[in-house]
């Protein structure tokens, strides 16, 4: 099979396909936060039977609180776990955007050597007011040209100090930069998503700015769940989003029908009706961030724990009232029925 690195680092080839990604939280042992492995693999597992590949290493992971140690630890057991429970196919994303260039580059080999598919590559905060379009231009390109393993840009404002990357620079990176393979557009900006979407799928666009592998296409993701149906009728790819471990039947489900609508429109309706779950639970979920997830996945599955220090647990009134609010409840109830599963 083709390769997927630049440099040939793997022999297989898993492409990027539209549908729902997963940032997978990291797990501490809660006497010394530790990376809890097992914890981990079981998550990771339980997210792709829902056909949903994992995000190793991103925001939801905690990223800027792993050493390049433990980052290495979890790209290696993710693909294990990928692996033993039968889904070999299934691509792993590596969160490897650091403070530098140079550190980012550093990381993205490291996970290329560890056996990660895919880096996704977010533009550093700290002196986001020094960064002019130029010098982040200048980023990206640096970083795919030397990355061993195709890029996916991450734009997420909030997290890379307000830097949001608009459409005409995503779209010159795109078609000068063959090694970039996609966007995840944690902005939440649908008209970005649908300029973006509505350029990378031209066929003689495409025809005319190939990828390093010829293969791979690129692919528009959102950064939520809460924008599936309106993304996928302008050609958009799906989405990461943290809601995925959450409700990754559900979620999943919303974007098949989705798809499926484009063809027969007497779908719509049900789509519509779970993208409206969906959304409602979106948007009321983020609110708890990180911890708040966590806090979910306890009830929902025997397992969460709490988010690194200084990252704060989600306090107990806070924690009741959003497994209590009706919008996860709802989210709850249609997870339940899409999977099957009454607990």
């Amino acid at each position: 099979m083709a390769a997927n690195g630049v440099n040939g680092a793997h022999s297989v080839y898993r492409p990027l396909k539209s549908g729902i990604y997963a940032p997978i939280p990291s797990f501490f042992l809660p006497s010394s936060e530790d990376l809890d492995i097992p914890t981990f693999e079981a998550h990771v597992a339980r997210v792709a039977a829902a056909g949903i590949a994992p995000l190793i290493a991103g925001s939801m992971g905690e990223a800027i609180h792993l050493s390049h140690a433990e980052r290495v630890r979890l790209i290696h057991a993710g693909r294990k776990a990928l692996d033993d429970a039968g889904f070999t196919h299934l691509p792993t994303i590596v969160g490897t955007g650091a403070g530098s260039t140079r550190e980012t580059i550093e990381l993205s080999n490291e996970a290329a050597a560890a056996g990660a598919d895919y880096a996704i590559v977010i533009a550093s905060g700290y002196f986001a007011g020094a960064l002019t379009r130029a010098a982040l231009k200048a980023f990206f390109v640096e970083v795919a040209q030397k990355s061993p393993i195709p890029v996916l840009i991450y734009n997420f404002p909030a997290a890379s100090g307000g830097i949001d990357l608009d459409s005409d620079l995503i779209v010159e990176l795109a078609a000068e930069c063959p090694n970039i393979v996609g966007v995840k557009l944690t902005c939440g900006n649908v008209g970005k998503l649908t300029r973006i979407a509505e350029t990378v799928t031209d066929p003689a666009w495409a025809a005319n700015h190939p990828r390093t592998n010829p293969q791979t296409k690129f692919v528009v993701l959102g950064g939520y769940a809460d924008f599936l149906v309106p993304s996928t009728f302008v050609n958009g790819h799906g989405a990461i989003t943290g809601l995925a471990n959450v409700a990754p039947h559900a979620i999943t489900k919303a974007h098949q029908l989705s798809e499926a609508s484009r063809k027969d429109l007497s779908l719509l309706p049900e789509a519509q009706r779970l993208q409206g779950i969906i959304a409602r639970a979106d948007y009321t979920i983020a609110k708890t961030s990180i911890a708040g997830t966590k806090h979910l996945l306890e009830k929902l599955y025997g397992y969460g724990g709490v988010p690194r220090r200084p990252l704060p647990p989600i306090d107990s009134a806070a924690a009741e009232a959003i497994w209590a609010h009706p919008h996860t409840q709802a989210l709850v109830k249609l997870e339940r029925q899409v999977s099957g599963k009454t607990v």
